[in-house]
């Protein structure tokens, strides 16, 4: 989407002037599942139509992959007229909608020129975080300090997980939904008390009273698009469930221990991660008790033979699967790592069994 500067940032805008609150629907990219926010400022006198959004990355930024891991990947603010916003997700088949906000001239005014003010300056840049900082909470943030304060907050179930609120919008991407739920810590599990998602804002503006009034007026539908339910042969529950089932039955050596080296590698990469990157949403990850690098240590104790290591470190690490399993039963990803626990403990329940030490029978 390219930079729009049609116009000047001196403009006065008119008492025609409408700024309004764009949510866009969500997609089957990955850049798409959540949604997307956006400000649209119209004035008919100055014939001005112009979005704002903070959703705007570089793919060709030097070491793209290791900053977005890392967490320092600068995002920024663009302006296009809303024709080619329109246009874009008209492409997209993605529904929009708009909330105009009740505010008067000065308010608008102000919007307006803190909106141009982002970018012509270095806050037209920031470092994205999935929670904290994003399109949606950027909005938030904006609109609140032009209007002095913060009138715009999450209305409704404050008791929900972050993991909970974001569960469905997986549907239909089983493995980004594992994915996410195996790579995401501790801070997910915490109460959602932000509003970080498009439709969240739009949600909370249609409850958010300014000035003892409503400050948004009806959400109206710019652009309407039935979903298409995202379908494929390979990322659903039945691969899943039935490659994990073929490693179960096959009961090969070779195949139990390559997933176990599998799963202790992913947990090494949890690990280091945590540490590593800036994404708060990453540290402090107690899958790593399921994704075990202890496995790690009891594949060498095999490889030197040593079967009495071998049989105390598959105790050891089926007594973490207890706890981690008894831990995260009331955690929204439960049932969606359930299938690897049980698996990961059959197979240790093996390698105990064939490692234990033999009592001798005396006849």
């Amino acid at each position: 989407m390219s930079f729009y500067s049609g116009f000047s940032q001196n403009i006065a805008l008119s008492d025609q002037a409408k700024i309004s609150v764009l949510t866009c629907g969500t997609g089957n990219e990955s850049y798409s599942l959540f949604g997307h926010t956006a400000i649209r400022v119209q004035d008919s006198i100055h014939a001005l139509d112009v979005v704002y959004n903070y959703g705007a990355f570089d793919f060709r930024t030097p070491n793209f992959v290791a900053k977005f891991a890392k967490g320092d990947l600068q995002y920024f603010a663009i302006a296009n007229s809303f024709s080619d916003f329109l246009s874009n997700y008209t492409d997209e088949k993605r529904s929009i909608y708009e909330q105009q906000l009740e505010i008067n001239s000065a308010e608008k005014q102000q919007i307006f020129d803190n909106l141009n003010h982002t970018l012509l300056s270095n806050e037209r840049f920031y470092t994205y975080k999935f929670i904290d900082k994003n399109c949606t909470s950027m909005v938030v943030d904006l609109i609140n300090k032009s209007l002095g304060s913060t009138v715009i907050v999450k209305k409704g179930d404050l008791e929900t997980t972050y993991r909970s609120v974001l569960f469905p919008y997986f549907e239909g991407h089983f493995y980004e939904r594992l994915g996410t739920s195996i790579i995401f810590g501790m801070k997910v599990d915490e109460k959602a008390t932000r509003i970080f998602l498009p439709f969240e804002l739009k949600s909370s503006l249609a409850k958010t009273n300014y000035k003892n009034e409503k400050l948004a007026g009806k959400s109206e539908v710019l652009l309407s698009f039935e979903k298409e339910v995202n379908t494929s042969m390979w990322n659903n529950w039945y691969t899943y469930l039935v490659i994990l089932a073929l490693i179960l039955v096959l009961n090969k050596k070779a195949i139990d221990f390559t997933y176990l080296t599998g799963m202790g590698l992913l947990g090494v990469f949890f690990i280091v991660m945590g540490f590593y990157s800036d994404h708060q949403e990453l540290a402090f990850n107690y899958n790593i008790l399921l994704f075990s690098p202890i496995v790690l240590i009891l594949i060498a104790f095999t490889i030197f033979h040593k079967r009495s290591l071998v049989y105390k470190t598959a105790l050891l690490q089926i007594v973490i699967l207890l706890i981690y399993g008894i831990f995260i039963a009331s955690k929204a990803h439960f049932i969606i790592v359930l299938p690897l626990l049980l698996t990961t403990l059959i197979i240790l329940v093996r390698i105990a069994v064939r490692n234990a030490k033999r009592i001798p029978i005396i006849i």
